[in-house]
């Protein structure tokens, strides 16, 4: 398998019809008419997802002749915290921020990014349906930022409610590994040790 990654130096979602139109001309020279062979992945914000234009534009040519990719994968990383508002009810008029996507009639998972498990679940099932039916899935990630957007932000300043329940919330590793450990399928020393060793590995 070979993984091309875009690169997005402008702002936002701009970048998914560049990657469409890249996915688009690998299937053409490869003569992969069905979208069998090369599969577009997109990974969004939540807030840009219902908010910028070019969302809907790029899902408008997502089944037309000239410009479809036999489907995408669309991953919503939604940490419920975009445009500085913590209230959906002042960042968008829909109730879930994938709501754009029904214009397209197709699955969309909303997700407990918090479930590992779920997660993978999810996503099978979302490559599946994309390779038989050869259109675009949605799964809507739910999560939460625990830091700040970048080394000069500090959420706590907009966001003091949310980030004093994020602050006190084990991350979804620790939830993981106690739930594991709970179940007694490992111990709490081996979940440590994977930690040590996967930093190892890292350094």
């Amino acid at each position: 398998m070979h993984v091309t990654v875009a690169f997005n130096p402008s702002h936002l979602e701009i970048v998914n019809p560049v990657v469409e139109g890249s996915v688009r001309a690998r299937q053409h020279r490869r003569r992969d008419h069905d979208g069998s062979q090369v599969l577009p992945v997109l990974i969004h914000g939540d807030a840009a997802f219902s908010g910028q234009g070019v969302i809907q534009e790029v899902l408008n040519f997502a089944e037309t002749r000239g410009y479809g990719t036999g489907g995408t994968v669309h991953i919503i990383i939604n940490n419920q915290i975009g445009f500085t508002t913590s209230d959906p009810r002042d960042s968008r008029s829909s109730l879930y921020c994938s709501d754009v996507v029904k214009m397209l009639e197709v699955p969309i998972f909303h997700v407990n990014g918090d479930d590992p498990e779920a997660v993978c679940f999810a996503t099978e099932i979302a490559l599946e349906y994309r390779m038989k039916f050869k259109k675009d899935v949605v799964i809507d990630l739910i999560c939460y930022r625990r830091l700040g957007h970048n080394e000069q932000d500090e959420p706590m300043f907009t966001q003091p409610l949310m980030y004093r329940r994020i602050h006190s919330h084990p991350t979804p590793r620790k939830v993981y590994a106690d739930r594991l450990i709970g179940e007694g399928v490992v111990t709490e020393a081996e979940a440590d040790q994977m930690v040590a060793e996967f930093r190892d590995a890292l350094d």
